[in-house]
Parts: C-alpha cells; sequence; structure tokens
C-alpha cells in the first residue's frame, strides 16, 4: 500500500530536477499523475517539446504506475484548465498539485530589463496563481485538496542577482499563506518548500569566485532532487492532513520548519514620534534586533547533512 493510492497528482516541471522526482516519487506512492512539463530552456521563452514530460510519463507506466503527459505552458491559463481537465477525464479526479515549474533569468536589478522581469513573474507567480485558481473549486466542492508550492531562500533570505526570482517566490509564499487560510473549513491544504538542490536552474548560477564554486559544488553533491521529492509527496499525502499554511527548507537531508513575519521588537511612545525621535530613539533600539543583508549562505552557512 502506497502513501497516494487512489490520489490523482498534478505535477508541474515534472520532465526534469524537482519536478520529475516528484512525479516518480507520487507515482510509486500509488498515485496517478500528470506530468507537466513545456519542454524549454531554463531562461524560457522558447517553444517546448512534448518529448521530456511524456518520456517521464512512459518511465512511471514501464514500472507499474499510471501517468499521462501534458506540455502545455503554466503561464497559459487555458492551457491549465486542460491539465485540470486532462486529469479528471484520465483518472477521474484530482487531489494534488505539485508546483516547482520555474525558470532564472538572473541579472543585478539595475540592469534587469523588463522582459527578464516579466518573464519569471510570470512563470512563478502567475504560474503558481494558474494552477491554483484552476483547481481550487474543485478541491472546495469536494472538500480534498493540497498544494506545495515553491519558494526559495532567494526570497525569504535573499541572493543577489536574483530580484525578479525573489519577489516572484515572496509573492508565492503569500499566496500559498492565504490559500491555507480559506481553504481550512473545507480540508484543502497549502505549503511551501524551499528547496536546495542541483537543477538545471542551480547549474545556471554564474561561478565568479572560489567561494561561489565550492557552494555550488556542494550543491551538486550533497543536495538532491530526490531529497527535495520526499518532503513534496509528505505534504500532499493524507497522513499530513493537520499541516497547512508552512513554509518548509529542504536542503539535503535536513528539513527545516521555517519562521515567518512576526514581531520581534515594538515600541511605544505615548506623545507620539516625530521623524527625529525615530531616528534617534526608535531605530538604535531596534538595530540589535534588524536582519543584515547577507545572503542565503550567511544563514545557512554549514555544510549540508
Amino acid at each position: 500500500m502506497g502513501m497516494l493510492d487512489g490520489k490523482v497528482v498534478l505535477v508541474t516541471g515534472g520532465a526534469n530536477g524537482i519536478g520529475k522526482e516528484c512525479a516518480l516519487l507520487a507515482a510509486s506512492e500509488g498515485a496517478s499523475v500528470v506530468v507537466n512539463d513545456l519542454g524549454g530552456g531554463v531562461a524560457g521563452g522558447d517553444e517546448g517539446s512534448a518529448g521530456p514530460a511524456e518520456m517521464v510519463a512512459r518511465e512511471i507506466i514501464a514500472a507499474g504506475g499510471k501517468a499521462v503527459s501534458n506540455s502545455d505552458s503554466i503561464t497559459n491559463r487555458a492551457g491549465v484548465r486542460r491539465m485540470i481537465e486532462q486529469a479528471r477525464d484520465t483518472f477521474k479526479g484530482l487531489h494534488a498539485v505539485i508546483n516547482p515549474a520555474g525558470i532564472l533569468r538572473d541579472t543585478m536589478f539595475h540592469k534587469m530589463s523588463d522582459d527578464d522581469w516579466d518573464m519569471v513573474i510570470d512563470v512563478h507567480l502567475n504560474g503558481a496563481y494558474n494552477v491554483c485558481r484552476a483547481s481550487i473549486e474543485l478541491f472546495r466542492e469536494q472538500q480534498d485538496g493540497a498544494y506545495v508550492l515553491f519558494t526559495s531562500t532567494s526570497g525569504i533570505i535573499g541572493n543577489i542577482g536574483q530580484a525578479n526570482y525573489a519577489a516572484a517566490k515572496m509573492g508565492v509564499a503569500g499566496l500559498s499563506r492565504i490559500i491555507a487560510m480559506e481553504g481550512a473549513p473545507k480540508n484543502v491544504r497549502s505549503n511551501i518548500i524551499a528547496p536546495f538542490a542541483w537543477s538545471r536552474m542551480i547549474a545556471t548560477i554564474p561561478v565568479k569566485d572560489e567561494a561561489s564554486a565550492k557552494r555550488v559544488e556542494r550543491m551538486r553533491n550533497h543536495m538532491r532532487a530526490d531529497q527535495v521529492a520526499k518532503l513534496a509527496i509528505a505534504l500532499v499525502a493524507p497522513q499530513s492532513r493537520d499541516v497547512t499554511g508552512q513554509v518548509f527548507v529542504a536542503r539535503g537531508n535536513e528539513v527545516f520548519l521555517m519562521s515567518q513575519s512576526r514581531p520581534v521588537r515594538g515600541m511605544t511612545r505615548m506623545e507620539g514620534w516625530t521623524p527625529e525621535t525615530i531616528c534617534n530613539h526608535a531605530f538604535p533600539a531596534m538595530k540589535p534586533m534588524m536582519y543584515d543583508t547577507g545572503a542565503t549562505t550567511s544563514v545557512f552557512g554549514w555544510d549540508p547533512v
């Protein structure tokens, strides 16, 4: 008996990396899987190919599982609706959406083109909206549904050269939180994962110095896509029905539950504040609690386990 017996799962970006591992593991746990992948390059903007998603679906079927492929883009709302319809037509239902599909177009913000911004926002943030909006009414009606969306430490902590990606991923965090809050009465859950894993997207990170070279090499050797997939599958399993609205980090064999924004210190001035008293009193008092501008590596500075 698998953890997902009788369930139908849609996995976007399912032809490579985290998406592929999620699709394979979901199938091995008994789910019927719609493997979606546009089949395009890591930077997006190309026509794509149906071949990669079909290859993963065939691999699942050859192993005795149930799968069908789909090559629509998550940026196309009509295409996303077709994914949902395909799941219902082929497997008579849909119970979970795992959405790791993404692209990267890294550049310093002061050099970023409008196209670099728009493309990344469209795939990551609008794509997450599209797959959730197309399925949410079904999930609420059947009072059974789970989303695993993907954020990034680039958003929740920060990385230089990824303003577009970070903004999109912080948007996904807010989207997931509201879906979880609104969905709770209908048994609709939503959680997000910030993954550390070697993938086509990570392979595009520029290696400019010895420190970044070592960081990329650690990711290649110690942080695998299949490790992230295990957390994703656990989050859509019925056994985790009481887990929703959370932010997780998957890093090698480590799983972290992340904090979410809450007040860290407050100050009151009964006569009211002025800009001068804020600068002279509030900011200095709060300074020890303020976060620095360090990147992800300043928070996760140890070697992965």
